[in-house]
């Protein structure tokens, strides 16, 4: 993500709940800020209709992080 920031393309990371911890231990040991959302864990037992929905649900959040200026 930091090197597709550094080349003025916009990322936001998605995870589950499960990785706000590491995400912000990574991002402190890399000295970067990253525009992250964070999706209720876990999501390997979702149905196609539940993956859909939470997808859904997050589209806002992360598109408003992508134009964020």
């Amino acid at each position: 993500m930091a090197d597709l920031e550094a080349r003025g393309i916009p990322t936001v990371g998605v995870a589950t709940t499960e990785f706000v911890d590491g995400a912000a231990a990574q991002a402190k040991s890399l000295g970067i800020d990253p525009a992250l959302v964070f999706v209720p864990h876990p999501i390997q037992d979702r149905t196609d209709d539940e993956l859909k929905q939470l997808a859904d649900d997050h589209l806002e959040p992360i598109l408003a992080m992508l134009v964020k200026s």
